[in-house]
């Protein structure tokens, strides 16, 4: 049971959330809308794919499967731990999906397709980023874990069995911040097109920039 929640944990998660649902948000809008925070409709749009004689709709995504892999490789091969814990390379990561979110957009600006992939991998990368605090799994590029957590607690509840109330606010802080990143990156997108993708890239570098000056601050108070 969560007793006591760091504020590092509730933002971060809240605003990793808003960039998943920003980036997503711009891919259902301009990738030929398609969702790229999650795979189960590119799954589904592949098993459809197979009845149709069209190898190029079978390679683009078979590639972005394969792209959210790999962005998902890249965290694998940077993290040591699946535990929530300050000192890891959250920053590094963070870094590197800022500047695949800005390599995708430019990219799209130049009606270069390669941008999905590069979208793919940043929202793959993100997704391993999902770790594990006092038994609550922390994800936050897509929902459908989430709800089903809340909905297994509330039935728990029903049963008359308690709840964990901070396990519920980490998992509303994160669904309130993927819907919110949804409203601004429609909103961006209808404003800048696909430069709307340098809003959650700069995101990722602020949360970066952040997450490493509280770590070092947090160094130097225990040296004290």
């Amino acid at each position: 049971m969560i007793t006591r929640l760091p504020k590092w944990i509730e933002y971060g998660a809240f605003v990793m959330a808003l960039v998943a649902g920003s980036v997503n948000a711009v891919a259902l809008l301009g990738f030929q809308h398609q969702a790229v925070s999650h795979l189960s409709g590119t799954a589904t749009l592949l098993g459809r794919a197979l009845l149709t004689p069209d190898p190029a709709t079978l390679l683009y995504l078979i590639g972005m499967l394969l792209s959210f892999t790999v962005g998902a490789a890249i965290s694998g091969a940077l993290l040591t731990g699946r535990s929530l814990r300050i000192g890891r390379f959250y920053d590094v990561l963070l870094f590197i999906e800022a500047l695949l979110l800005i390599t995708a957009m430019l990219l799209l600006l130049n009606q270069n397709t390669l941008g999905n992939f590069f979208a793919s991998v940043a929202c793959g990368l993100q997704n391993a980023l999902a770790t594990k605090h006092s038994g609550a799994v922390v994800r936050t590029t897509h929902l459908t874990g989430i709800f089903t957590d809340l909905g297994i607690m509330l039935g728990s509840t029903v049963r008359g069995k308690g709840g964990d109330r901070r396990k519920v606010m980490l998992f509303l802080i994160i669904v309130v911040g993927f819907i919110s990143g949804g409203t601004l990156g429609a909103w961006l997108f209808s404003l800048l097109g696909f430069q709307a993708l340098l809003i959650p890239a700069l995101l990722c570098v602020a949360l970066s920039v952040m997450y490493r000056a509280y770590y070092i601050g947090l160094i130097r108070a225990r040296r004290h």
